[in-house]
């Protein structure tokens, strides 16, 4: 599976490892993702998403309901 948050969309990013004397080599910038299980009252039930940290800051503020919506909306959830 790759590397994207589900609920943002977040992925990976790709940049330079620049050494000091101004060499230049592709590298990978990954997304923070941690694997999490939320409780959601509504449809009484347990769903596990791999989100990215920014994500649950996010999910503590609006509630994980409105965050689903959101990217049910954005079309980053099915």
């Amino acid at each position: 599976m790759s590397r994207v948050c589900e609920l943002t969309g977040k992925k990976a990013m790709v940049g330079n490892n620049v050494s000091h004397a101004m060499n230049k080599t592709k590298r990978k910038f990954n997304a923070n993702l941690v694997k999490k299980r939320f409780y959601v009252p509504e449809e009484d039930n347990w769903i596990t998403l791999k989100v990215s940290t920014s994500a649950l800051k996010t999910i503590n503020k609006i509630g994980i309901s409105a965050a689903i919506k959101e990217a049910k909306s954005k079309g980053f959830l099915k």
